[in-house]
């Protein structure tokens, strides 16, 4: 048995905890708790992580022994995407997105900006398999590089399928026009870390934050965020969408960073669907 899926047997329950936080955040409302058991509020939840300071990423491993693979890991994210490197496999079909306007609540949970899901009706088909979307959230600068270049933000779809593995949609945001489908989200935005969610009234269609063009990168890669749990499926869209810069300013007033610095690729190749 290989080092990953000893880690990820190791590291399950913490993984749960952690992908309904997302590779960005604790999990402050508890959804998807019927799978969730109560010894999985460990010491993952305990130690105490940030972007900065003593707690920043280089020191994460450091901060509890079920942070050891955020160092000792060798398929880490994010990771810079070197176009001219990523192989082309003709039979990778572009990643099936069914999303539909689901209600859903805004939470600062200290680390990021969640959006969380309160039905179980989205979901992503990757590489025949089905993944179930959990919740949403963002990071400034964006956390994958490509080309060396960071894009001013990235949006997480954070998505789980039945045997409990992950599978993060990615997508990169840069500076231009607008997006008012955004708008309803930012109109609750909190400023301040809380336990409480913020409801967002009506439903919330995630399809206005995506992107006409799904094509995408894709590699096996890490949680971005303690216990940096491998075994996790990144599509990375290639083409970004745009915010204002308003709306990219608004997170950067909360969160001026809260990117993980990209790790190394090593052995493993990233794959396009075109």
């Amino acid at each position: 048995m290989s080092l990953s899926k000893r880690l990820s047997q190791i590291l399950f329950p913490v993984m749960i905890m952690s992908v309904v936080a997302g590779c960005g955040g604790d999990n402050q409302n508890g959804e998807a708790e019927s799978t969730q058991e109560p010894p999985a509020k460990a010491s993952a939840h305990q130690a105490h992580w940030s972007y900065e300071g003593e707690t920043s990423p280089e020191h994460w491993a450091e901060l509890d022994e079920l942070f050891a693979t955020c160092s000792t890991g060798k398929a880490q994210s994010p990771i810079n995407i070197l176009q001219e490197k990523v192989k082309d496999e003709g039979s990778l079909s572009p990643v099936a997105v069914e999303y539909s306007p689901s209600p859903v609540a805004v939470i600062n949970n200290g680390h990021t900006i969640q959006v969380n899901l309160k039905n179980q009706k989205n979901r992503i088909t990757v590489d025949g398999k089905t993944y179930t979307l959990q919740q949403f959230h963002f990071h400034l600068p964006s956390e994958h590089e490509v080309d060396g270049k960071h894009a001013d933000m990235e949006l997480h779809f954070v998505h789980k399928n039945e045997e409990g593995q992950l599978a993060v949609l990615s997508v990169l945001i840069t500076k231009g026009t607008e997006n008012t489908g955004l708008d309803k989200l930012w109109s609750v935005l909190p400023g301040e870390e809380s336990e409480e969610e913020v409801p967002v009234e009506g439903d919330f269609d995630m399809n206005k934050l995506l992107p006409a063009d799904l094509h995408s990168f894709r590699y096996q890669g890490s949680l971005t965020t303690p216990p940096c749990t491998e075994g996790v499926q990144w599509i990375v869209l290639e083409h970004p969408v745009q915010w204002s810069g308003e709306q990219i300013n608004q997170f950067a007033a909360i969160f001026p960073h809260d990117n993980r610095p990209v790790q190394a690729l090593g052995s493993r190749e990233v794959e396009s669907d075109e």
